[in-house]
Formats: structure tokens, C-alpha cells, sequence
């Protein structure tokens, strides 16, 4: 039997994820399901800038980017604080204004695990 660990939504970056194309949501759902059974998917990595232990699931998909960042090292579950479409035109670096709402809803979600 595995550990699976549960998987978490914040209703702002569910609401997100579900505007994401069908394909894009089944690569991410794999991924996803692969975190919670102990696994790193090729395409994860530390989001730079963060707190340890914010991930995200870097995503290309017929042309287009798109990102699933999540927590590991809050509670037991993993938790996806935020989903969205890169359309940023500096290079790889996640736009600012996303850090800023990741931080934010990482800052409250901390909060209300206490």
C-alpha cells in the first residue's frame, strides 16, 4: 500500500487550474498524483525567491506555459496555493505580481493551519 499524501486546494488557484486546457490539467493531475506518492516530476523544481519547500510544476504546452505552484512542508497534505498561464516577457522569472499573490496566500494559508 502507498503513503499518499493528500492534495489541497486554495479555492483561488482551483478556480485557476480549471481554466487551464484539459491537456494541460491531465499533465498536471499526473504530476500532482506522482508529489503525493513521494515523487519529483522532471518538470518540478524550488521556486526560487520563497519560502523551502514551495514547488512548482512547469509546464509546456503547445507554445504556451503554464505553472502549478505548490507547498510540501505545510500540515501532512500538499497544498497548490496558485495555478496560472506564464505570459511573462523577461526571460524565465515568474512575473512579479504572481510572487506577490503567492506569497500572500501562502502567508494566510500559514496562518490558518496554526
Amino acid at each position: 500500500m502507498r503513503n499518499t499524501r493528500p492534495i489541497s486546494w486554495l479555492a483561488g488557484a482551483l478556480r485557476d487550474y480549471r481554466g487551464f486546457p484539459p491537456s494541460v490539467q491531465e499533465i498536471a493531475d499526473d504530476a500532482l498524483t506522482e508529489i503525493a506518492e513521494g515523487g519529483t516530476p522532471d518538470f518540478a523544481k524550488p521556486l526560487a525567491g520563497l519560502a523551502s519547500g514551495v514547488w512548482e510544476l512547469a509546464i509546456k504546452a503547445r507554445g504556451d506555459a503554464w505553472r502549478v505552484v505548490y507547498a510540501l512542508k505545510l500540515a501532512d497534505a500538499i497544498w497548490v496555493i496558485h495555478a496560472f498561464q506564464k505570459k511573462s516577457k523577461r526571460g524565465i522569472a515568474t512575473p512579479k505580481q504572481d510572487i506577490d499573490l503567492i506569497q500572500e496566500r501562502l502567508k494566510r494559508l500559514t496562518e490558518q493551519l496554526k
